[in-house]
């Protein structure tokens, strides 16, 4: 019941953070000093991954060289003996984990883009995380908490949220009998409703754990909202032959394909830094005076 593989579908345009995105993936933007790509792939390393499956557009290389070596680079700084930025370079990555790209040839959504992940999956269980959403989290991160839900129970996983009624529009809502509970089956999920139309408040986020059987859904479902092939739609034509679980994660999210929340989960990342965060802490006051 382990997770061995974890899909990254980063082959967004980012036009949120245009001029930057013209020229940086927006996975490659960095909290402090380490891109929020990284961030994910050691979420999905934590919960038991060797496999990262990075779905990329043709223009997205820079997400494959950060994970592979530069030589030019660690040479140099061995040289120089700049043993703690050496391993910083270096260690991007454990030495049993394999990194492996797939490139979506046209953006027809998310569920399009976890379908382009199958000839590695191997119909398998597996996570995906969207590294837009960042989970902060000092103790056990959000996609092993789902790991062993899904060890204990089968089910697949996903994780949800409280959102503000008023914007529900933007997540697809779950429904289910006990959405108090930290988890719950699902009897439905409904993308995007208006709030007057919600069954809940609990919203989708990204983070998920699905059986390997979402791939024939995936490819029965056709274009749905937008034209695109909708993930949302796969679970839930899945969920009605088997269990699915909404999972309240303990962390704060971060929705960094905002603007502010972007710079809310910088800051959040800058105040554990050890060499910064004091001085962060009076720049920020001597800011807000």
């Amino acid at each position: 019941m382990s997770i061995r593989k974890v899909v990254f579908p980063v082959a967004g345009l980012g036009t949120r953070f245009l001029p930057a995105s013209k020229v940086i993936a927006k996975e490659m933007l960095p909290l402090v000093d380490k891109p929020l790509i990284q961030f994910a792939a050691e979420e999905a390393i934590e919960a038991g991954a060797d496999t990262l499956v990075f779905v990329i557009n043709r223009n997205k290389r820079q997400i494959a060289d950060h994970f592979d070596a530069m030589f030019e680079l660690e040479t140099k700084l061995e040289l120089q003996g700049k043993q703690v930025l050496l391993a910083a370079a270096r260690e991007i990555l454990p030495p049993h984990v394999n990194c492996v790209f797939v490139t979506q040839k046209e953006a027809l959504g998310l569920g399009h883009a976890v379908l382009c992940a199958r000839p590695v999956i191997n119909d398998e269980p597996f996570g995906i995380i969207l590294p837009d959403d960042f989970i902060y989290n000092t103790e056990i991160g959000a996609l092993k908490q789902m790991a062993q839900h899904h060890a204990a129970t089968g089910a697949s996983v996903i994780a949800v949220e409280n959102v503000p009624r008023e914007r529900t529009r933007n997540y697809g809502i779950v429904s289910a009998a006990d959405d108090h509970l930290q988890s719950c089956r699902i009897d439905a999920l409904v993308e995007k409703p208006s709030p007057e139309l919600a069954p809940s408040t609990l919203g989708v986020v990204g983070r998920y754990i699905l059986d390997g059987s979402i791939f024939n859904e995936l490819e029965q479902i056709g274009r749905g909202a937008g034209g695109e092939i909708q993930l949302t739609d796969a679970i839930a034509r899945l969920l009605q032959k088997q269990r699915v679980d909404a999972f309240r994660f303990s962390g704060t999210r971060y929705d960094c394909g905002t603007k502010l929340g972007y710079v809310e989960a910088t800051l959040r990342v800058a105040l554990d830094d050890v060499h910064i965060k004091d001085e962060i802490r009076q720049r920020m006051r001597l800011l807000l005076d």
